[in-house]
């Protein structure tokens, strides 16, 4: 367990990388740590189950050097909620997130994600509850909508209602979800984007503050929302072209901070990768992150297929992902 003593830092939330099932993980994390220092990183969503009844340790557990740091959790039940936002602020997280957003059949058959969009007054239960029993900010991540719950008037509702209940931060994905007839994958692109409804929420709601998230990718049309909102989560793009979060410190938190070069990102890269090997860990998952690191550059392709054929083959090491750079022509730097 991390030590509950530890500083956290102030949290800034003018750019995060989205929790993604699968993909934010804490080795994923330690990567992009070493490519921005002061954005944001969320965790995969846990569900309470998994704590109350699981290995929390293993769902819980992450490196110092990932700070800052969100938990997002999965759940309805206000006191089950409440004893994991216990544990988060235990383990040392910077925030507890509660997922409004996932429209998973999975998460629906549990009752949690999207479709408490449509109880707001539970929604505003648990959030209570967790407020009272922490002392770290308690978010919430949300859709524009789910299924005919459409207009404007329903999340304005919802925000209202949750917002009565202490949370002043609400990450909003500017979709609706279908809970029926579209997959969780289909939801994350079929419903169009409607970011004038965050704006506007944004400005009916001045006091709280609002992050965008949804079909954000690249760091240009962040500086464009960062004109009518707090902040910006930026998702899948973050994950498939990590490249451009080297420049986030500088270009989104105005940090004066020097940018990495390809050649120190590469060096920084093989001394996680052998600290993490010393733990235990099998190079094929810290490759698994790293495949993009190079997206629509020379040698791009040569890297992925490098690092695809040799990172799971006994007895891969730190040598693949240098071997796999030298595919690279004229690394920055």
């Amino acid at each position: 367990m991390q030590n509950i003593e530890l500083e956290r830092k102030s949290l800034n939330r003018a750019f995060s990388v989205a929790p993604m099932l699968d993909w934010t993980d804490s080795i994923c994390r330690g990567f992009h740590r070493i490519l921005t220092k002061q954005s944001l990183l969320y965790t995969e969503m846990v569900t309470t189950g998994a704590l109350v009844h699981g290995d929390q340790e293993r769902h819980l557990a992450f490196r110092p050097c990932e700070h800052p740091i969100a938990l997002q959790l999965g759940g309805s039940d206000p006191e089950q909620l409440a004893f994991c936002a216990r544990l988060a602020q235990d383990y040392g997280y910077d925030e507890v997130n509660l997922n409004i957003g996932c429209p998973s059949d999975r998460v629906q058959s549990g009752r949690f994600g999207a479709c408490l969009m449509a109880d707001p007054e539970l929604v505003a239960q648990c959030t209570a509850t967790m407020i009272s029993a922490v002392s770290i900010p308690v978010t919430v991540k949300c859709r524009i909508g789910i299924d005919e719950q459409d207009d404007y008037e329903d999340l304005q509702r919802f925000v209202s209602l949750v917002a009565e209940s202490g949370v002043r931060t609400f990450i909003v994905h500017a979709r609706k979800a279908w809970l029926k007839g579209l997959s969780p994958k289909q939801n994350r692109d079929v419903p169009p984007l409607n970011y004038d409804r965050v704006y506007l929420l944004k400005a009916e709601f001045p006091h709280l503050e609002i992050i965008i998230n949804g079909g954000i990718e690249n760091l240009q049309q962040s500086r464009l929302h960062l004109q009518r909102i707090d902040g910006v989560m930026m998702g899948r793009a973050a994950y498939q072209s990590p490249m451009q979060l080297r420049t986030v410190d500088q270009e989104i938190f105005g940090r004066n901070t020097p940018t990495l070069n390809e050649n120190e990102i590469i060096a920084q890269l093989c001394d996680y990768t052998e600290t993490l090997m010393q733990q235990g860990v099998h190079l094929k998952y810290i490759s698994r992150h790293i495949v993009g690191l190079f997206q629509n550059r020379p040698g791009a392709r040569q890297w992925r297929r490098y690092l695809s054929e040799n990172a799971h083959k006994p007895g891969a090491d730190v040598e693949v992902i240098r071997r796999a750079a030298a595919f690279l022509p004229e690394l920055d730097g």
